[in-house]
């Protein structure tokens, strides 16, 4: 038996990091995933997780730890693909150290994955975009911070990681404003700003404090902002702005919906996919050509440069035995005669 514990720990302390070079975000994702399949293999098998070997991490496990996400935490088919993603990485790492479970290794790798649904991105309108970007007291400090934030976020169409990851260095304000950003897979870009994102990050600098904390945007406590400080914010002023936007009381709005907001401006303004996919920092244009199923205006283009068929004008004549046929009473009397 092959005690998992050093597989894993190399896995996440050496393969990932070092040779595979994947970023912080990625690493804790998958040490999430692992976290949850041994918790679910620990209290199936009615081992400690210490104890578990690698040898019962076999493929039928595997299959219903899968079905329980998706039953008892009520995970969806993307959150289900992206343990399985882990597992499956994990498991190419294990096909070089353990070639004897060579077997097990591969039936695990052939594990489908779930497909998913094909939806809409959900976006934001014009109004509610502006209602959430008014609701921060500008006259306070957290108010002045939260504005920055979120007019950011909306403005550079910047997942949550990029947002919260930004540094003071990474501003810049001559010649003109623009701000480099660290995004996924350790992909960077430099995006400028409008004139009214930079008055509002001006705005936070003169009141942001000397603080020995390099990145730009700080919680109450003097330390860098979260993921889950920044959801807070972001729900408690959207439920601020629902009062004076009904609209918004019926959207679960995320840091994700104001990055598929902009992508959505971006694109409705320039008609150019490849200027979205630059934005928003896809390398893969398949990404974002969601954004095209989403924007009407683009189909409205092409509906509009077509020339529709002509019809024949024309009206419908009914025989008489079938208007007969569906006068009150005829119905139920022809029932009765079959009957």
């Amino acid at each position: 038996m092959i005690p998992i514990a050093t597989h894993i720990t190399s896995f996440l302390q050496q393969r990932l990091p070092i040779e595979r070079q994947a970023s912080d975000n990625t690493i804790e994702s998958y040490a999430y995933a692992f976290k949850l399949l041994f918790e679910y293999a620990s209290s199936s098998l009615n081992i400690p997780p210490s104890k578990l070997d690698f040898e019962q991490l076999d493929a039928p496990l595997i299959i219903k730890f899968l079905n329980h996400l998706e039953t008892e935490r009520r995970n969806g088919a993307n959150s289900r693909n992206t343990r399985l993603a882990a597992i499956k990485s994990f498991m190419h790492f294990m096909e070089y150290r353990v070639p004897t479970a060579l077997e097990q290794i591969r039936r695990v790798l052939a594990i489908p994955v779930k497909k998913t649904c094909t939806r809409l991105v959900k976006h934001l309108t014009v109004d509610e975009m502006q209602a959430i970007i008014d609701a921060p007291d500008s006259t306070k400090r957290d108010g002045i911070r939260d504005r920055a934030m979120i007019y950011l976020c909306f403005a550079g169409g910047l997942r949550v990681s990029e947002l919260i990851g930004l540094r003071l260095d990474d501003l810049n304000f001559q010649p003109r404003t623009n701000v480099h950003i660290r995004g996924k897979g350790r992909r960077e870009r430099c995006l400028p700003l409008w004139k009214e994102t930079t008055s509002v990050l001006r705005a936070w600098l003169a009141v942001r404090g000397k603080v020995l904390v390099p990145e730009l945007f700080l919680n109450a406590r003097g330390e860098s902002m979260t993921r889950s400080g920044f959801e807070y914010i972001l729900r408690k002023h959207t439920r601020t702005a629902a009062q004076c936007c009904p609209s918004l009381a019926l959207k679960r709005v995320s840091p994700h919906v104001l990055r598929h907001t902009c992508a959505l401006t971006v694109l409705q303004a320039t008609k150019d996919i490849r200027k979205v996919a630059l934005w928003l920092g896809h390398v893969n244009m398949q990404t974002t050509e969601m954004y095209i199923r989403a924007d009407p205006s683009v189909k409205l283009e092409a509906l509009e440069s077509i020339v529709a068929p002509k019809l024949r004008s024309g009206r419908f004549k009914a025989t008489d035995e079938l208007i007969a046929s569906l006068k009150p009473g005829s119905l139920m009397r022809s029932k009765k005669t079959s009957t």
